[in-house]
């Protein structure tokens, strides 16, 4: 077998598409692009997913309402009924031995809430507290102490 012998298997290839070559072709005049429009066009036509044809968009349609603070601190929560559950009295409690516990979630600021009743008292160390919460924490004997976000 020689060079000029080889050949791909049959079907392996296609013919090659020859566009604006007549009607017997199936591509004649309009070459497959369809009657007018952008995307006839030659040229860069690359357009973003949200582009509507140059309709309103959208995200511009649609009536916007409300306040989005941009510095505002979004934290994980933990009620005193919680603590009552998970600690013992004297105990110290720290966001890194809630997360242990997998009361709270990574990389969060920790606030405890006054939901439930508390019987223990507990050293709580958190970033927030609710009034009713440390209230009610250093009524039993028990301590509140505010980190740093």
């Amino acid at each position: 077998m020689k060079l000029h012998q080889l050949s791909p298997n049959e079907g392996a290839t296609k013919e090659k598409r020859r566009v604006g070559r007549g009607i017997g072709s199936g591509l004649g005049k309009t070459c497959g692009k369809g009657h007018k429009g952008q995307k006839t066009r030659s040229g860069d036509r690359r357009l973003p997913s949200w582009f509507e044809g140059g309709q309103t968009p959208l995200h511009k349609r649609v009536p916007k309402r409300g306040f989005r603070p941009i510095n505002r601190v979004e934290y994980s929560v933990v009620n005193l009924k919680t603590l009552e559950r998970y600690f013992q009295g004297g105990e110290e409690v720290t966001p890194e031995r809630l997360l242990e516990k997998g009361l709270v979630k990574k990389g969060m600021p920790v606030k405890v809430l006054g939901d439930g009743e508390l019987t223990k008292a507990l050293k709580v160390k958190a970033h927030a507290f609710s009034a009713s919460a440390k209230e009610k924490i250093e009524a039993i004997g028990g301590s509140c102490e505010e980190l740093k976000c």
